[in-house]
Protein backbone atom coordinates (compact mmCIF):
# COMPACT_ATOMS: atom_id res chain seq x y z
CA UNK A 1 0.00 0.00 0.00
CA UNK A 2 1.13 3.62 -1.01
CA UNK A 3 0.95 5.71 2.23
CA UNK A 4 3.28 8.92 0.63
CA UNK A 5 -0.32 10.11 -0.91
CA UNK A 6 -1.78 14.21 -0.45
CA UNK A 7 -3.41 14.40 2.64
CA UNK A 8 -7.44 13.82 2.84
CA UNK A 9 -8.06 16.60 5.25
CA UNK A 10 -6.77 20.13 3.42
CA UNK A 11 -9.45 19.46 1.16
CA UNK A 12 -12.83 20.99 0.92
CA UNK A 13 -14.55 17.67 1.47
CA UNK A 14 -13.29 16.61 4.64
CA UNK A 15 -14.06 20.27 5.80
CA UNK A 16 -17.68 19.80 5.47
CA UNK A 17 -18.33 16.22 5.04
CA UNK A 18 -20.54 14.49 8.48
CA UNK A 19 -18.66 12.09 10.48
CA UNK A 20 -17.70 8.94 9.18
CA UNK A 21 -19.26 5.98 10.85
CA UNK A 22 -17.57 4.87 14.33
CA UNK A 23 -14.94 1.97 12.53
CA UNK A 24 -11.65 0.95 13.83
CA UNK A 25 -8.44 -1.20 13.08
CA UNK A 26 -8.53 -4.92 13.01
CA UNK A 27 -6.77 -6.25 16.38
CA UNK A 28 -7.51 -10.02 16.02
CA UNK A 29 -7.69 -12.91 13.11
CA UNK A 30 -10.88 -13.38 12.11
CA UNK A 31 -13.34 -15.67 9.13
CA UNK A 32 -16.04 -14.31 6.62
CA UNK A 33 -18.00 -15.55 3.57
CA UNK A 34 -16.33 -12.58 1.48
CA UNK A 35 -13.59 -10.15 2.24
CA UNK A 36 -13.49 -6.82 0.30
CA UNK A 37 -10.01 -4.60 0.18
CA UNK A 38 -10.71 -0.96 -0.39
CA UNK A 39 -13.26 1.49 1.65
CA UNK A 40 -14.05 3.66 -1.43
CA UNK A 41 -17.53 3.88 -3.48
CA UNK A 42 -17.14 0.18 -5.08
CA UNK A 43 -15.64 -1.61 -2.12
CA UNK A 44 -18.57 -0.02 0.24
CA UNK A 45 -21.37 -0.32 -2.47
CA UNK A 46 -20.02 -4.37 -2.74
CA UNK A 47 -20.36 -4.66 1.15
CA UNK A 48 -23.67 -2.89 1.19
CA UNK A 49 -25.28 -5.28 -1.08
CA UNK A 50 -23.46 -8.18 -0.41
CA UNK A 51 -24.99 -7.86 3.43
CA UNK A 52 -27.88 -7.21 2.27
CA UNK A 53 -28.33 -10.42 0.82
CA UNK A 54 -27.25 -12.42 4.35
CA UNK A 55 -23.77 -12.63 3.45
CA UNK A 56 -21.12 -12.52 5.75
CA UNK A 57 -18.72 -9.81 4.35
CA UNK A 58 -15.83 -8.04 6.22
CA UNK A 59 -14.00 -4.89 4.41
CA UNK A 60 -10.33 -3.64 5.30
CA UNK A 61 -9.25 -0.26 4.59
CA UNK A 62 -6.15 1.03 4.76
CA UNK A 63 -6.87 4.53 5.53
CA UNK A 64 -9.93 6.29 6.50
CA UNK A 65 -13.00 6.41 4.66
CA UNK A 66 -13.22 7.42 1.17
CA UNK A 67 -9.30 8.05 1.26
CA UNK A 68 -8.36 7.59 -1.96
CA UNK A 69 -10.51 8.74 -4.95
CA UNK A 70 -14.06 8.23 -3.55
CA UNK A 71 -13.15 11.30 -1.10
CA UNK A 72 -11.12 13.35 -3.66
CA UNK A 73 -13.32 13.25 -6.62
CA UNK A 74 -15.07 16.78 -7.89
CA UNK A 75 -18.56 15.41 -6.94
CA UNK A 76 -20.13 14.95 -10.17
CA UNK A 77 -22.47 12.32 -10.98
CA UNK A 78 -22.34 11.87 -14.72
CA UNK A 79 -24.07 8.56 -16.02
CA UNK A 80 -22.13 6.73 -18.73
CA UNK A 81 -18.95 6.03 -20.07
CA UNK A 82 -15.83 7.55 -21.84
CA UNK A 83 -17.11 5.68 -24.82
CA UNK A 84 -20.38 7.07 -26.45
CA UNK A 85 -23.44 4.34 -27.28
CA UNK A 86 -22.39 3.36 -30.64
CA UNK A 87 -18.61 2.60 -29.73
CA UNK A 88 -19.82 0.85 -27.01
CA UNK A 89 -22.04 -1.38 -29.63
CA UNK A 90 -19.47 -1.80 -32.09
CA UNK A 91 -17.25 -2.83 -29.22
CA UNK A 92 -19.19 -5.69 -27.67
CA UNK A 93 -21.72 -5.94 -30.31
CA UNK A 94 -25.24 -5.98 -29.79
CA UNK A 95 -26.42 -7.88 -26.88
CA UNK A 96 -23.61 -6.83 -24.53
CA UNK A 97 -23.36 -3.47 -25.75
CA UNK A 98 -26.70 -2.26 -25.16
CA UNK A 99 -26.46 -4.46 -21.88
CA UNK A 100 -23.85 -2.36 -21.11
CA UNK A 101 -25.40 1.05 -22.17
CA UNK A 102 -28.15 0.54 -19.98
CA UNK A 103 -25.58 -0.54 -17.00
CA UNK A 104 -23.68 2.71 -17.21
CA UNK A 105 -27.08 4.83 -17.86
CA UNK A 106 -28.24 3.91 -14.85
CA UNK A 107 -25.47 4.77 -12.49
CA UNK A 108 -26.51 7.73 -11.35
CA UNK A 109 -30.08 6.90 -10.28
CA UNK A 110 -28.25 4.13 -8.43
CA UNK A 111 -26.63 6.91 -6.39
CA UNK A 112 -29.51 9.02 -5.80
CA UNK A 113 -31.75 5.97 -5.17
CA UNK A 114 -29.49 5.03 -2.18
CA UNK A 115 -28.88 7.84 -0.76
CA UNK A 116 -32.95 8.81 -0.65
CA UNK A 117 -33.69 4.99 0.56
CA UNK A 118 -30.96 5.10 3.51
CA UNK A 119 -31.16 8.67 4.74
CA UNK A 120 -27.99 9.91 4.00
CA UNK A 121 -26.98 13.09 5.45
CA UNK A 122 -25.39 14.32 1.08
CA UNK A 123 -26.30 17.54 0.09
CA UNK A 124 -27.30 17.09 -3.32
CA UNK A 125 -28.53 18.30 -6.00
CA UNK A 126 -29.66 17.08 -9.71
CA UNK A 127 -29.98 19.23 -12.33
CA UNK A 128 -27.97 17.58 -15.12
CA UNK A 129 -24.29 17.48 -16.51
CA UNK A 130 -23.22 20.20 -19.23
CA UNK A 131 -20.35 19.30 -21.98
CA UNK A 132 -18.76 22.37 -22.90
CA UNK A 133 -17.54 21.87 -26.40
CA UNK A 134 -13.95 24.16 -26.69
CA UNK A 135 -13.93 23.58 -30.40
CA UNK A 136 -15.75 22.91 -34.00
CA UNK A 137 -15.37 19.85 -34.52
CA UNK A 138 -15.82 18.97 -30.51
CA UNK A 139 -19.01 20.75 -30.99
CA UNK A 140 -19.93 17.86 -33.52
CA UNK A 141 -19.18 15.49 -31.67
CA UNK A 142 -20.97 16.65 -28.23
CA UNK A 143 -24.22 17.05 -31.09
CA UNK A 144 -23.60 13.78 -31.99
CA UNK A 145 -23.74 12.46 -28.36
CA UNK A 146 -26.08 14.24 -27.45
CA UNK A 147 -28.25 12.53 -30.51
CA UNK A 148 -27.15 8.74 -29.68
CA UNK A 149 -28.15 9.25 -26.11
CA UNK A 150 -31.28 10.09 -27.28
CA UNK A 151 -31.96 7.36 -29.45
CA UNK A 152 -31.73 4.99 -25.92
CA UNK A 153 -34.30 7.33 -24.46
CA UNK A 154 -32.12 10.15 -23.03
CA UNK A 155 -34.01 13.55 -23.09
CA UNK A 156 -30.77 14.99 -23.66
CA UNK A 157 -30.25 18.60 -25.50
CA UNK A 158 -28.00 20.21 -27.35
CA UNK A 159 -26.96 23.60 -26.87
CA UNK A 160 -25.68 26.62 -28.74
CA UNK A 161 -23.23 29.14 -27.71
CA UNK A 162 -25.98 31.06 -26.38
CA UNK A 163 -27.81 28.45 -24.49
CA UNK A 164 -24.33 27.52 -23.18
CA UNK A 165 -23.86 30.81 -22.04
CA UNK A 166 -26.99 31.23 -20.29
CA UNK A 167 -27.02 28.40 -17.87
CA UNK A 168 -22.55 28.37 -17.99
CA UNK A 169 -22.18 31.66 -16.89
CA UNK A 170 -19.42 31.72 -19.15
CA UNK A 171 -19.20 32.58 -23.11
CA UNK A 172 -15.87 30.70 -23.52
CA UNK A 173 -17.70 27.92 -25.19
CA UNK A 174 -19.17 27.38 -28.89
CA UNK A 175 -21.87 25.34 -27.04
CA UNK A 176 -22.20 21.67 -26.24
CA UNK A 177 -25.08 18.91 -24.62
CA UNK A 178 -26.88 18.53 -21.79
CA UNK A 179 -27.73 15.35 -19.89
CA UNK A 180 -30.24 15.46 -17.53
CA UNK A 181 -29.64 12.02 -15.51
CA UNK A 182 -26.23 13.89 -13.70
CA UNK A 183 -26.04 16.20 -10.58
CA UNK A 184 -23.26 16.60 -7.90
CA UNK A 185 -23.06 15.22 -4.69
CA UNK A 186 -20.76 16.18 -1.43
CA UNK A 187 -18.27 12.86 -2.28
CA UNK A 188 -17.49 12.37 1.34
CA UNK A 189 -20.26 12.79 3.14
CA UNK A 190 -21.67 10.39 0.94
CA UNK A 191 -18.94 7.52 0.64
CA UNK A 192 -19.36 7.85 4.58
CA UNK A 193 -23.51 7.45 4.17
CA UNK A 194 -22.35 3.91 2.31
CA UNK A 195 -20.22 3.02 5.00
CA UNK A 196 -23.03 3.09 7.52
CA UNK A 197 -25.59 1.85 4.91
CA UNK A 198 -23.09 -1.63 4.98
CA UNK A 199 -22.43 -1.55 8.65
CA UNK A 200 -26.33 -1.06 9.42
CA UNK A 201 -26.71 -3.75 6.91
CA UNK A 202 -24.48 -6.12 8.72
CA UNK A 203 -21.14 -5.92 7.13
CA UNK A 204 -17.96 -5.97 9.32
CA UNK A 205 -15.74 -2.44 8.22
CA UNK A 206 -12.25 -2.45 9.70
CA UNK A 207 -10.23 1.14 8.83
CA UNK A 208 -6.46 2.36 9.41
CA UNK A 209 -5.86 -1.79 8.28
CA UNK A 210 -3.51 -2.27 5.28
CA UNK A 211 -3.04 -5.77 3.50
CA UNK A 212 0.56 -6.56 3.02
CA UNK A 213 -0.19 -9.38 1.60
CA UNK A 214 -3.10 -11.68 -0.23
CA UNK A 215 -2.11 -15.35 -1.02
CA UNK A 216 -4.31 -19.34 -1.09
CA UNK A 217 -4.19 -21.05 1.77
CA UNK A 218 -5.85 -24.48 0.35
CA UNK A 219 -9.85 -23.05 -1.33
CA UNK A 220 -9.23 -20.18 1.03
CA UNK A 221 -7.81 -16.64 0.82
CA UNK A 222 -5.44 -15.18 3.48
CA UNK A 223 -5.15 -11.33 3.99
CA UNK A 224 -2.43 -10.75 5.99
CA UNK A 225 -2.03 -7.02 7.53
CA UNK A 226 0.36 -5.17 8.74
CA UNK A 227 -0.37 -5.46 12.25
CA UNK A 228 -0.26 -9.22 11.80
CA UNK A 229 -3.80 -10.53 11.97
CA UNK A 230 -5.30 -12.23 8.95
CA UNK A 231 -8.76 -12.35 7.48
CA UNK A 232 -9.82 -15.83 5.52
CA UNK A 233 -12.11 -15.72 3.06
CA UNK A 234 -13.50 -18.18 0.20
CA UNK A 235 -14.06 -15.10 -2.01
CA UNK A 236 -11.99 -11.62 -2.16
CA UNK A 237 -13.08 -8.53 -3.89
CA UNK A 238 -10.48 -6.04 -4.78
CA UNK A 239 -11.66 -2.20 -5.28
CA UNK A 240 -8.54 -0.12 -4.53
CA UNK A 241 -7.91 1.68 -8.07
CA UNK A 242 -5.46 3.95 -8.04
CA UNK A 243 -4.50 3.59 -4.04
CA UNK A 244 -3.26 0.17 -3.42
CA UNK A 245 -3.51 -1.39 -7.25
CA UNK A 246 0.56 -2.98 -6.07
CA UNK A 247 -1.20 -5.36 -3.73
CA UNK A 248 -1.40 -7.87 -6.66
CA UNK A 249 0.96 -8.74 -9.48
CA UNK A 250 0.87 -6.80 -12.79
CA UNK A 251 -2.59 -4.88 -11.58
CA UNK A 252 -0.29 -1.41 -10.67
CA UNK A 253 1.39 -1.35 -14.36
CA UNK A 254 -2.19 -1.91 -15.77
CA UNK A 255 -3.04 1.65 -15.01
CA UNK A 256 -1.78 5.30 -15.11
CA UNK A 257 -2.52 7.06 -11.36
CA UNK A 258 -2.75 10.14 -12.68
CA UNK A 259 -3.25 13.15 -10.72
CA UNK A 260 -6.37 15.46 -10.49
CA UNK A 261 -6.20 18.98 -8.80
CA UNK A 262 -8.80 20.73 -7.30
CA UNK A 263 -9.25 24.37 -6.32
CA UNK A 264 -12.50 26.05 -4.31
CA UNK A 265 -13.13 29.36 -3.58
CA UNK A 266 -15.17 31.08 -0.02
CA UNK A 267 -18.11 30.78 -0.67
CA UNK A 268 -19.07 33.56 -3.11
CA UNK A 269 -21.55 36.37 -2.76
CA UNK A 270 -24.98 36.27 -4.10
CA UNK A 271 -24.60 38.62 -6.55
CA UNK A 272 -21.52 36.44 -7.82
CA UNK A 273 -22.75 33.66 -7.57
CA UNK A 274 -26.24 33.94 -9.59
CA UNK A 275 -24.50 34.30 -12.64
CA UNK A 276 -22.54 31.13 -12.67
CA UNK A 277 -24.30 28.10 -13.76
CA UNK A 278 -27.58 29.59 -12.07
CA UNK A 279 -29.51 26.33 -12.34
CA UNK A 280 -27.42 24.35 -10.40
CA UNK A 281 -25.80 22.12 -13.61
CA UNK A 282 -22.27 20.77 -13.27
CA UNK A 283 -19.94 20.89 -16.12
CA UNK A 284 -16.69 19.16 -17.50
CA UNK A 285 -15.43 20.05 -20.91
CA UNK A 286 -14.07 18.46 -24.09
CA UNK A 287 -10.85 19.49 -24.03
CA UNK A 288 -8.31 16.69 -23.78
CA UNK A 289 -7.14 18.05 -20.53
CA UNK A 290 -10.58 18.81 -19.37
CA UNK A 291 -11.85 21.35 -17.15
CA UNK A 292 -14.73 20.10 -14.73
CA UNK A 293 -16.44 22.86 -12.54
CA UNK A 294 -19.37 23.40 -10.34
CA UNK A 295 -20.92 25.40 -7.37
CA UNK A 296 -21.02 23.53 -4.10
CA UNK A 297 -23.80 23.79 -1.29
CA UNK A 298 -22.40 26.44 0.16
CA UNK A 299 -21.79 28.76 -2.64
CA UNK A 300 -18.29 27.49 -3.49
CA UNK A 301 -17.14 27.85 -6.77
CA UNK A 302 -15.21 24.82 -7.35
CA UNK A 303 -12.35 24.30 -10.57
CA UNK A 304 -10.31 20.82 -11.63
CA UNK A 305 -7.96 19.94 -14.31
CA UNK A 306 -4.88 18.14 -14.65
CA UNK A 307 -2.17 18.76 -12.25
CA UNK A 308 1.50 17.16 -12.36
CA UNK A 309 2.09 13.73 -12.05
CA UNK A 310 3.88 13.88 -8.80
CA UNK A 311 2.31 15.06 -5.47
CA UNK A 312 1.66 19.02 -5.46
CA UNK A 313 4.41 21.04 -3.28
CA UNK A 314 3.16 24.13 -2.76
CA UNK A 315 0.32 26.57 -4.05
CA UNK A 316 1.60 26.98 -7.32
CA UNK A 317 0.80 23.45 -8.72
CA UNK A 318 -2.84 25.00 -8.26
CA UNK A 319 -1.80 27.85 -10.30
CA UNK A 320 -3.15 27.20 -13.87
CA UNK A 321 -6.29 26.42 -12.35
CA UNK A 322 -6.57 29.57 -10.57
CA UNK A 323 -5.82 31.78 -13.73
CA UNK A 324 -8.42 29.53 -15.76
CA UNK A 325 -11.21 30.15 -13.03
CA UNK A 326 -10.64 33.93 -13.47
CA UNK A 327 -10.23 33.95 -17.44
CA UNK A 328 -13.69 32.01 -17.36
CA UNK A 329 -15.49 33.59 -14.65
CA UNK A 330 -14.01 37.40 -14.20
CA UNK A 331 -16.60 38.30 -11.93
CA UNK A 332 -14.86 35.47 -9.06
CA UNK A 333 -11.40 37.80 -9.77
CA UNK A 334 -10.27 38.58 -5.90
CA UNK A 335 -12.30 35.78 -4.30
CA UNK A 336 -10.25 34.02 -1.91
CA UNK A 337 -9.27 30.05 -2.40
CA UNK A 338 -10.10 28.34 0.43
CA UNK A 339 -9.14 25.22 -0.23
CA UNK A 340 -6.56 23.41 -2.54
CA UNK A 341 -6.33 19.37 -2.76
CA UNK A 342 -5.58 16.63 -5.47
CA UNK A 343 -5.98 12.55 -5.93
CA UNK A 344 -5.64 10.09 -7.99
CA UNK A 345 -7.18 8.42 -10.72
CA UNK A 346 -7.25 5.17 -12.17
CA UNK A 347 -6.93 5.77 -15.90
CA UNK A 348 -6.81 2.12 -18.34
CA UNK A 349 -5.20 1.65 -21.54
CA UNK A 350 -8.96 1.47 -23.28
CA UNK A 351 -10.49 4.33 -20.76
CA UNK A 352 -13.11 1.27 -20.09
CA UNK A 353 -13.79 -0.34 -16.04
CA UNK A 354 -11.40 -3.54 -15.94
CA UNK A 355 -12.88 -6.93 -14.07
CA UNK A 356 -10.34 -9.30 -13.37
CA UNK A 357 -10.33 -13.05 -11.91
CA UNK A 358 -6.71 -13.63 -12.04
CA UNK A 359 -7.50 -16.36 -9.40
CA UNK A 360 -10.39 -18.71 -8.01
CA UNK A 361 -12.27 -16.96 -5.96
CA UNK A 362 -10.34 -13.52 -6.44
CA UNK A 363 -12.16 -10.58 -8.40
CA UNK A 364 -10.46 -7.33 -9.10
CA UNK A 365 -12.13 -3.98 -10.14
CA UNK A 366 -10.09 -1.04 -11.70
CA UNK A 367 -10.64 1.56 -13.71
CA UNK A 368 -13.13 5.13 -13.14
CA UNK A 369 -11.94 7.37 -15.80
CA UNK A 370 -13.84 10.37 -14.37
CA UNK A 371 -17.12 8.62 -14.22
CA UNK A 372 -16.35 6.74 -10.61
CA UNK A 373 -19.09 8.09 -8.02
CA UNK A 374 -21.75 6.51 -10.28
CA UNK A 375 -19.82 3.97 -12.13
CA UNK A 376 -18.24 2.25 -8.72
CA UNK A 377 -21.20 2.47 -6.80
CA UNK A 378 -23.07 0.22 -9.64
CA UNK A 379 -20.19 -1.82 -10.10
CA UNK A 380 -19.85 -2.54 -6.45
CA UNK A 381 -24.06 -4.08 -6.72
CA UNK A 382 -23.31 -5.98 -9.75
CA UNK A 383 -20.33 -7.42 -8.09
CA UNK A 384 -21.89 -7.98 -4.93
CA UNK A 385 -24.58 -10.12 -7.56
CA UNK A 386 -21.94 -11.88 -8.95
CA UNK A 387 -19.98 -13.55 -5.86
CA UNK A 388 -23.60 -14.64 -4.45
CA UNK A 389 -24.40 -16.11 -7.40
CA UNK A 390 -21.65 -16.90 -9.89
CA UNK A 391 -23.55 -16.01 -12.50
CA UNK A 392 -20.86 -13.72 -14.77
CA UNK A 393 -23.72 -12.00 -16.88
CA UNK A 394 -24.16 -9.90 -13.36
CA UNK A 395 -21.20 -8.07 -14.78
CA UNK A 396 -21.41 -5.34 -17.13
CA UNK A 397 -17.68 -5.76 -18.78
CA UNK A 398 -17.03 -9.60 -19.17
CA UNK A 399 -13.90 -10.50 -17.10
CA UNK A 400 -10.55 -9.42 -18.84
CA UNK A 401 -6.99 -11.03 -18.57
CA UNK A 402 -4.40 -8.01 -16.79
CA UNK A 403 -2.63 -6.04 -19.17
CA UNK A 404 0.19 -3.51 -18.17
CA UNK A 405 0.98 -0.32 -20.32
CA UNK A 406 4.25 -0.78 -22.06
CA UNK A 407 7.19 1.24 -20.76
CA UNK A 408 5.45 1.03 -17.70
CA UNK A 409 8.83 2.96 -15.48
CA UNK A 410 8.55 5.53 -17.86
CA UNK A 411 5.15 6.46 -17.47
CA UNK A 412 6.07 10.08 -15.99
CA UNK A 413 7.84 10.85 -18.61
CA UNK A 414 5.40 9.61 -21.45
CA UNK A 415 2.28 11.00 -18.95
CA UNK A 416 4.37 14.54 -19.02
CA UNK A 417 4.90 14.10 -23.00
CA UNK A 418 1.39 13.60 -23.72
CA UNK A 419 0.35 16.35 -21.32
CA UNK A 420 1.97 19.14 -22.73
CA UNK A 421 1.06 17.86 -26.32
CA UNK A 422 -2.88 17.95 -24.95
CA UNK A 423 -2.00 21.07 -23.61
CA UNK A 424 -0.71 22.42 -27.12
CA UNK A 425 -3.83 21.25 -29.07
CA UNK A 426 -6.44 22.37 -26.54
CA UNK A 427 -5.43 25.50 -27.35
CA UNK A 428 -4.61 26.74 -23.52
CA UNK A 429 -7.45 28.41 -21.57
Amino acid sequence: MRHDMFPLSPSLWAATAVPPPPTSAIDASRRADVLVIGGGYAGLSTALHLAQRGIDVVLLEAREIGFGGSGRNGGQVIPGLKHDPDDLLRMYGQERGANLIRFAGSTADLVFDLIDSHGMDVPRVRQGWIQGAHTPQALRVAQQRAEQWRRHGVAARTLDKAQAAALLGTERYLGGWLDPRAGSIQPLSYVRGLARAAIDAGATVYTDTPVDRLQRSGTDWVATTTAGATVTAARVVMCTNAYGADLWPGLQPSIIDANTFQVATQPLPESIRASILPQGQVCSDTRNLLLYFRLDHQGRLLMGGRGPFREPRGQDDWAHLERVMVKMYPQVAGVPYEYRWCGRVAITRDYLPHLHEPAPGLLIDIGCQGRGVGLQTAMGKAMAAYVATGDHAELPVPVSPIKGFPLYALRRLYVNAVVTWYRMRDGGM
